[in-house]
């Protein structure tokens, strides 16, 4: 009799590749330019889609992070001031770990619950709550 291991192992080779999701979570790295001394997010609709944020939270904890501030042109966002997508990716993955994904469980299972005038992330995975600061 085959082990469970050896049987996985046989069902994860007999999926077509591309079948197998490593990752639940993901969210895309910044698509942009600079343009003059702005620099210019071309892809912000799509990393705040991946989020689940409110839109307004997320530019405030972004726009504090940078020292920017921006505008909305269409789907982009411009920063009004240039800035590397390297530090843009790093401030957008330590949003992520504050705001969105479980410090339990590391789920992105959660929201963002007000009670009694606290703020808490909520997980609705493992239903851990943790207090958090806007």
């Amino acid at each position: 009799m085959k082990s469970y291991e050896q049987m996985l192992e046989e069902g994860l080779k007999s999926l077509p590749e591309g079948a197998v999701v490593t990752k639940r979570f993901e969210i895309p790295n910044v698509k942009g330019h600079i343009q003059g001394n702005k620099t210019v997010i071309t892809n912000f609709n799509q990393i705040l889609d991946s989020l689940r944020r409110d839109r307004d939270h997320f530019l405030k904890y972004l726009f504090r992070e940078l020292a920017a501030r921006g505008d909305f042109d269409g789907p982009r966002l411009v920063l009004n001031r240039k800035v590397s997508a390297v530090l843009i990716n790093q401030k957008i993955d330590q949003y992520s770990k504050l705001y969105v994904l479980c410090s339990s469980c590391g789920k992105p299972d959660t929201q963002i619950l007000e009670n009694e005038g606290i703020t808490y992330l909520k997980c609705n995975a493992c239903g851990d709550q943790k207090k958090i600061t806007l």
